[in-house]
């Protein structure tokens, strides 16, 4: 049975992605805890991070902190958090949020937000991403976690 997160790799559920390269996808969560909250999925189900191989787990770090890079340049933050829980989809998936204080890496702060807060979101991360240099792992559109 497929994950949600392989659903949304996919294409067969909506997504907005903000990186993509052979091992991994960046999403934006529809529950964020802060504005620009996204996850760090690899293409592969691993059902906890711990599964997967050592080099897909440092490559998910690597992502993680390029995202939080970027989440304190595009929202102005002191800084990125992360979060590894997995328990409430089981698919290794890295929670990368910005931070002005520790409340703000709360799950009771996740909320629905509304799509145009997550877009507006996704694309100020994605700026942010390609003016560090990182165009290539920048999806062409949005909702496609597709390589270009």
């Amino acid at each position: 049975m497929s994950t949600v997160f392989e659903k949304i790799i996919s294409g067969e559920f909506p997504g907005r992605f903000e990186w993509a390269d052979e091992v991994c996808v960046a999403f934006s969560t529809i529950e964020p805890m802060a504005p620009g909250h996204v996850l760090v999925v690899p293409r592969h189900p691993w059902a906890k991070w711990t599964d997967a191989p050592e080099e897909v787990a440092t490559h998910l770090m690597v992502v993680a902190r390029t995202i939080g890079l970027a989440q304190e340049a595009a929202f102005g933050v002191p800084r990125s958090g992360l979060v590894i829980a997995g328990f409430e989809v089981p698919h290794t998936h890295l929670h990368v949020v910005p931070m002005r204080s520790e409340a703000d890496i709360a799950f009771a702060n996740a909320h629905p937000a509304p799509d145009e807060e997550l877009d507006r979101a996704a694309e100020a991360l994605r700026s942010a991403l390609r003016a560090a240099g990182h165009g290539e792992q920048v999806p062409a559109q949005l909702g496609s976690a597709a390589l270009d």
